[in-house]
């Protein structure tokens, strides 16, 4: 059996997604129940080198959605913007995302599927295929990302388990 792009990574994508905004509403109550003000979570990282809960979330967002909008241009890069600034602007990217991903279609991807992708930084240029570049680059960032977003807030002690960043599997019907 095989299986196509669009079902090797829409699907995941929106399975992982959905909760990393649940995540995110996890910290934004986590703060208000403390009486924290919310960049006591947004700026949190797991090492000194590594980017802030905010960052990570807009990160996932951008390898998710983003690599559907690079499939469509064709030619994409780092998002080198600030992350939003308050849980609101952060469950918003998070949703705009999602409902990014729940208006594609597999005819589209299977139309795009045959194209290439450039990630381009600065003088750096990735050349990829449509499928390489989801599967070898888009997805191993995406899925990194989103577990960084769990990993900060188990790190600062917030009550998330494993069920709260898997999402809804998908089994057979």
């Amino acid at each position: 059996m095989s299986i196509s792009l669009y079902q090797a990574s829409v699907p995941s994508f929106l399975q992982v997604l959905i909760p990393v905004g649940g995540l995110v509403e996890k910290a934004r109550a986590h703060c208000a129940d403390k009486g924290a003000p919310e960049e006591a979570l947004l700026g949190q990282r797991l090492a000194e080198d590594m980017w802030p809960f905010a960052k990570q979330v807009a990160a996932a967002c951008a390898h998710s959605f983003g690599a559907i909008e690079a499939l469509r241009s064709g030619e994409t890069g780092p998002d080198l913007s600030p992350p939003p600034s308050s849980f609101a602007d952060l469950a918003a990217k998070v949703s705009a995302a999602v409902a990014g991903l729940q208006t594609v279609t597999e005819a589209e991807i299977a139309a795009l599927e045959s194209g290439d992708v450039v990630f381009r930084f600065g003088e750096r240029v990735m050349p990829f295929t449509a499928s390489d570049y989801v599967l070898s680059f888009a997805m191993p960032n995406f899925y990194f990302h989103a577990s960084m977003v769990y990993a900060v807030l188990r790190n600062q002690g917030l009550a998330v388990g494993k069920m709260d960043w898997l999402g809804q599997v998908r089994m057979k019907g």
